[in-house]
């Protein structure tokens, strides 16, 4: 592989869980789920003994304990987790400085100039496996391949605990039988798209016409062909070369389903308060507001956007247009999950407003943030929030990142 790009992928396994297994030894070798603090929550991450049984991410915790009733239910700690995940990523900026985080328990590295301080790659991964169990306790699974598309795939094939290496003349033979959705970036939706074109595997993609690609689904046509032909040149970034945040969004698994305007009301206020520190935080503003809601079965949702004329991020603004979408949708039934997103983002630096209606309230929202940020979420708030117990998850999703910000949905 010396004369290619080699990249692994880093997925630590079971992570959440791993974590907490560490820190409490009576939980070791039980079957553990990592959940929120209220009983509404779903499961975030479970342990390997629990995923035997079939406890799986995204479950209730009804559904988790039908399928294990010995399941232990674990309240997450973010602290503990971010500052696990920090550690690790420095850890892996000893071997090199092009690390690229993907979440919170995912990285790539690039080690291609690597090799010349720490030999193989072989010898890279063992050392980033043994430097992790011995300092942590929990284990990881590391892929290496050509590039960042296979480096993942690799990671996946073998948990936990597992390395694999793609070579670029094993490529072809891997994929040819590959299903599509063991690709990166193709989800549940593209998978139904392209079996109703008859491509089921990586294979039939890459050998897929372009121009029938790229009048179904446009210039990433293009792109879904190369993924089945197993090519990626997309770089390692690392994080202070990353590109920008492409949105701020939360969500939040409710206590109870409502139905109540006024319930969903203040529920939604929440989230714009949500939505709209972590903008300001960031010196970010938004065009377009996205409203998501889970019904009460747990299986129906829907979702709707709306597009302003003006950037936004205070959150009376954000919260005003989340109602908008509010009182265009049909709700058949009680709510149990909402969300609120911000995208089409630009980034800004703040200035005080000429008006002084303006300036005051841009000057009581710094002062509000401040509070917040200093002494935890919702110390000062809305008036209508104090009677409200629901102060979102307590449990930090995987996809956060340990620097910078992203997309954060909390469930």
């Amino acid at each position: 592989m010396s004369n290619h790009r080699i990249v692994a992928h880093i997925d630590m396994n079971a992570f959440f869980a791993s974590v907490e297994q560490q820190h409490n030894p009576e939980l070791r070798g039980k079957p553990i789920a990592v959940v929120g603090s209220h009983e509404r929550t779903v499961i975030t991450t479970s342990s390997y003994e629990a995923r035997k049984f079939g406890v799986k991410t995204g479950m209730a915790k009804w559904e988790a304990v039908r399928v294990c009733p010995q399941l232990i239910f674990v309240v997450g700690d973010n602290r503990k987790y971010t500052y696990t995940s920090s550690r690790i990523m420095d850890m892996m900026r000893d071997y090199t400085p092009l690390v690229e985080v993907f979440s919170i328990d995912e990285a790539w590295i690039d080690i291609t100039h690597s090799l010349s301080i720490f030999g193989t790659p072989e010898r890279i991964a063992y050392l980033i496996k043994a430097r992790i169990k011995e300092s942590f306790g929990i284990t990881c699974s590391i892929g290496i391949a050509p590039n960042k598309l296979l480096a993942k795939l690799a990671s996946d094939m073998q948990k936990p605990d597992g390395l694999i290496i793609i070579k670029p003349e094993d490529v072809s033979r891997l994929l040819e039988r590959m299903p599509i959705n063991e690709l990166c970036g193709i989800g549940k939706k593209m998978q139904r798209h392209l079996n109703m074109m008859s491509i089921y595997t990586c294979g039939e993609l890459g050998r897929c016409e372009e121009p029938r690609l790229t009048k179904k689904f446009g210039i990433l046509g293009r792109i879904y062909r190369q993924m089945g032909q197993g090519i990626d040149n997309s770089p390692v970034s690392p994080m202070e070369e990353d590109d920008e945040v492409k949105s701020v969004g939360h969500s939040m698994t409710l206590r109870q389903d409502v139905s109540k305007r006024e319930d969903i009301l203040k529920y939604l206020l929440q989230l714009s308060e949500m939505v709209g520190r972590r903008a300001r935080r960031y010196e970010v503003s938004g065009k377009t507001i996205t409203l998501y809601v889970r019904f009460a079965d747990f299986y129906s949702s829907i979702g709707k956007q709306d597009t302003l004329r003006n950037y936004i991020n205070q959150s009376d603004d954000i919260y005003r247009t989340a109602v908008g979408i509010l009182d265009t949708l049909e709700l058949p039934m009680p709510i149990r999950l909402l969300g609120v997103r911000l995208t089409n983002l630009q980034y800004h630096t703040q200035q005080l407003s000429l008006f002084p209606e303006e300036r005051r309230k841009t000057e009581m929202v710094r002062a509000m943030d401040a509070v917040n940020n200093r002494f935890g979420d919702f110390t000062v708030t809305f008036g209508s929030l104090l009677a409200t117990e629901e102060k979102g998850s307590h449990v930090i999703p995987p996809s956060w990142r340990p620097d910078g910000i992203r997309n954060i949905d909390v469930q």
